[in-house]
């Protein structure tokens, strides 16, 4: 049994996959309360299953890249969880549940054929990775100003390409992973096992404070 969780986006997402197929999952979108809904959701996705922490065969994390605050919750859990259940705890890239996810809903149809995710990485930027037609990453991920995204020849999906319909005007759902995904994609070998620790592609908003300034005048000399 594998439980997946992910944090990166907007999105607190968990499952649990038994190896074939999802079990149990919960889905939120609640941009600021990722540390107060992600052990409930944890806690609900394991009673549905009737299944215990310790039963487990490993903890899978979405390492983003992603917001911050977000990253540091789910990463934290995660590596929490393993230690209490001792089991392992891997991580992996958040970007690729999205790509899995649209594939599913497009096989039954003509096939997915490239793939470009978008989700949103504030200040006016996006994070994106680009995926073949195999359903691999071939490019990514990365962050970027929209316009700078190479999307052409590709479906492209995610929160990040929906807010751009200037940039983006063909995008389509999904909107934010699902940790259901994220389990499958790894477990079909489209998504590799990372090491959990937050993937981050930028430096944060907070800086250190400078040399402090002086507000008062300089002593007159006598």
């Amino acid at each position: 049994m594998l439980l997946a969780l992910d944090t990166a986006t907007p999105a607190v997402s968990v499952a649990l996959h038994d190896g074939g197929r999802v079990v149990a999952r919960r889905h939120l979108v609640d941009l600021r309360r990722h540390a107060e809904v992600l052990a409930p959701l944890v806690r609900q996705v394991l009673a549905e299953a009737a299944s215990r922490g310790v039963d487990l065969d490993e903890v899978l994390v979405g390492v983003g890249p992603g917001a911050f605050t977000g990253l540091r919750v789910g990463v934290a859990t995660a590596q929490a969880l393993g230690l209490a259940w001792d089991v392992p705890v891997s991580g992996a890239c958040t970007l690729d549940a999205l790509a899995a996810a649209y594939r599913a809903e497009a096989a039954a149809g003509s096939g997915a054929g490239e793939v470009l995710v978008v989700t949103d990485a504030r200040r006016r930027e996006v994070f994106w990775a680009r995926y073949d037609a195999s359903g691999r990453r071939v490019e990514g991920p990365a962050v970027a100003a929209p316009q700078a995204v190479p999307a052409t020849g590709a479906t492209v999906v995610g929160a990040g390409a929906l807010a751009h319909p200037e940039v983006f005007p063909a995008a389509v759902p999904p909107e934010h992973p699902d940790a259901g995904w994220l389990a499958q994609a790894v477990l079909d070998g489209l998504a590799a096992r990372l090491v959990p620790s937050p993937l981050y592609l930028r430096r944060p908003d907070a800086r250190p404070p400078g040399q402090r300034k002086r507000v008062l005048p300089a002593r007159a000399a006598w």
